[in-house]
């Protein structure tokens, strides 16, 4: 029986762990706090992290003093920022974006790992509440649909707990940026009425959480893959192998 296993299957999706580039989880770290952990499947304290992020943002008037910047108006972005809570908001930021790195490796430590240990996973499991196998997705469709509307692309991979959040703080967010209220508004030619009624603090998530969405939902799709190969691999090598009998694969575009 192996220590370390690479993936796990039940009824709430597949989980796996592969190799990761830490710059990129901490960049995604960087772009919204706990997003990071939540690409490595740590979905508690990545959303604890994330919710953490929302209430000191906002609190904090981060995102409104940002706008202001951005639109050259210094004396309200100054007047508007919530110093007492930026203090505090600032080394919360930083630990994010460490301990994302810090994390992603010594996935990677343990992944190496478990390469070298005999790979078992079922690839079916089926319970009262769900039907869960594995098999192999496309990944621009994951990524697509996530980029219409995160969460999408991660129930179409077969990851619930990962696109239940992703779904909740979607709707969080449309639901206080007033973002299809504006869009509405626009559509019936009320331009001014559509600027005035969007809330941009909440707006400025979107970015975020929307790409993020459609990064993660493409390069799980892509390993989920890999995960497939390598189980069918494993399973031929160990049903199939023989002294009389040898297995070539030959992997897509290469020449046999």
């Amino acid at each position: 029986m192996a220590r370390r296993y690479k993936a796990v299957l039940n009824c709430f999706g597949t989980s796996q762990i592969h190799y990761r580039n830490p710059v990129v989880i901490a960049w995604w770290s960087s772009a919204l706090p706990g997003f990071g952990h939540m690409l490595l499947n740590m979905h508690i304290k990545g959303n604890i992290l994330f919710l953490c992020e929302i209430f000191l943002n906002v609190q904090s008037n981060l995102n409104l003093a940002t706008v202001y910047t951005f639109t050259g108006e210094f004396d309200l972005a100054k007047h508007v920022l919530n110093t007492r809570l930026l203090i505090i908001y600032i080394p919360f930021y930083i630990f994010c974006i460490w301990d994302s790195y810090r994390s992603t490796v010594d996935l990677n430590k343990n992944f190496f790992l478990a390469e070298k240990e005999p790979f078992e996973l079922p690839v079916f499991d089926m319970s009262a509440i769900e039907v869960c196998f594995l098999d192999k997705r496309v990944p621009w469709a994951a990524g697509v649909w996530s980029l219409l509307f995160p969460g999408l692309g991660q129930l179409y991979n077969r990851r619930i707990i990962t696109a239940f959040a992703l779904l909740i703080w979607m709707l969080v967010i449309t639901y206080n940026s007033h973002y299809l209220d504006s869009v509405h508004l626009l559509f019936y030619g009320k331009p001014g009425e559509a600027k005035e009624i969007l809330n941009m603090e909440w707006l400025l998530f979107f970015p975020s959480l929307v790409f993020g969405a459609a990064f993660d939902a493409y390069s799980k799709t892509v390993e989920h893959n890999k995960l497939f190969d390598s189980e069918q691999r494993a399973y031929l090598e160990k049903e199939w192998h023989s002294e009389s009998t040898h297995i070539s694969f030959i992997k897509k575009g290469e020449q046999p």
